[in-house]
């Protein structure tokens, strides 16, 4: 499986820079693009003229949009679920591979960051935030769940604003990704080009990125972090959606945007729903690796389910934004079926480096 020009690796200086290269398909990542950099990240983990790796990718629009979704719905969908497991099989180790680098791994994110390339960046020692900068986990929107890490990233951001990710998919803007740890740098894009050569040298990293760095206002997320923490605090997305629904009846400050925050996730798959807040309530208390294997448990179960694939038909096939979720309403999701995905997969249980 040849990832050839869809991503570029190559040694500038120290360095060893990462460049995601499907502009036109908002760099989404492809396995043979997962299987790639996970060999190349092994190499340069043993090479000393590389101090550090920098990724970063190609266009204006995205730093990568997420995993090839499409192509593994397609599999899916003709039967072929171990093929199509085979992805994550190897994504999910990549995401550890990353977490545990043992170099400085830095993400240059200009533009939109989700799903697959949330994972490819977030997980770095480095990740700093351009003028583009957009992240979002909207899986919950395609009969989906927000993986690669999000087990662990979505519980440790601040108060509940982990499960307002998780259930809304709403986009966090620069302020809003520093502020939840998402970025750790704000840098202005047109600077990158100087930033990139300053990571090239043999100046300490954290050195460069502090000469670079700048202040970013907080954003309009953050500027709700009030809201959200009371409203969000729920067991049960039956209980979050009924004390927005209180807010919004109450007419008080926040009773517009919590109606609308409201609607916004009763659009979305309601077995989704309730496996990602079960993951956020589950994954402060887990290790990375635990995360990991835990996604993967879930990933193999959700796969063969009918929401994952009618998702994908409506937001990014047909794009008429209808799903018909199975079962429709989330007083029909039991919670025996949401703690079935979570059970032990035995011998096909994810290996981890």
């Amino acid at each position: 499986m040849e990832a050839g020009d869809d991503i570029i690796f190559e040694r500038r200086g120290a360095a060893g820079l990462v460049t995601l290269n499907r502009p036109k398909a908002l760099n989404a990542v492809t396995h043979a693009m997962v299987r790639a950099l996970r060999a190349q990240l092994d190499a340069w983990a043993d090479d000393p003229a590389i101090t550090r790796v920098v990724i970063t990718a190609a266009g204006e629009r995205a730093f990568s949009a997420g995993g090839d979704i499409r192509a593994l719905a397609d599999l899916g969908k003709a039967g072929h679920y171990d093929e199509a497991l085979q992805f994550w099989r190897d994504e999910y180790p990549l995401n550890a591979a990353i977490k545990r680098f043992r170099k400085p791994y830095v993400a240059l994110i200009d533009g939109i960051v989700m799903g697959g390339g949330v994972g490819v960046s977030v997980h770095g020692s480095h990740r700093v935030a351009g003028d583009r900068f957009s992240f979002a986990m909207p899986e919950v929107g395609i009969g989906f769940f927000p993986d690669v890490g999000a087990t662990w990233f979505l519980p440790r951001m601040p108060g509940e604003l982990g499960a307002y990710c998780a259930l809304t998919g709403e986009r966090f803007a620069i302020g809003d990704g520093l502020a939840v740890g998402i970025a750790t740098h704000r840098i202005p894009s047109a600077r990158f080009p100087a930033l990139l050569e300053g990571l090239s040298g043999t100046i300490a990293v954290d050195a460069v990125l502090a000469a670079f760095a700048e202040p970013a206002d907080d954003g309009p997320i953050m500027q709700r972090k009030d809201a959200v923490d009371r409203l969000f605090k729920g067991e049960r997305v039956e209980d979050i959606l009924a004390a927005l629904d209180r807010e919004a009846a109450f007419g008080g400050t926040d009773a517009d945007w919590a109606g609308k925050t409201a609607a916004t996730i009763r659009t979305k798959s309601p077995v989704s729903l309730k496996i990602a807040l079960a993951q956020v309530r589950r994954g402060g208390a887990f290790d990375f690796e635990t995360c990991m294997r835990t996604e993967f448990r879930i990933v193999s179960r959700v796969i063969r389910r009918h929401d994952f694939y009618e998702g994908v038909r409506a937001v990014i096939v047909d794009k008429d934004n209808q799903p018909r979720w199975q079962p429709p309403s989330l007083g029909e999701v039991s919670a025996a079926e949401v703690e079935r995905h979570f059970a032990p997969l035995g011998r096909d249980e994810l290996r981890l480096p």
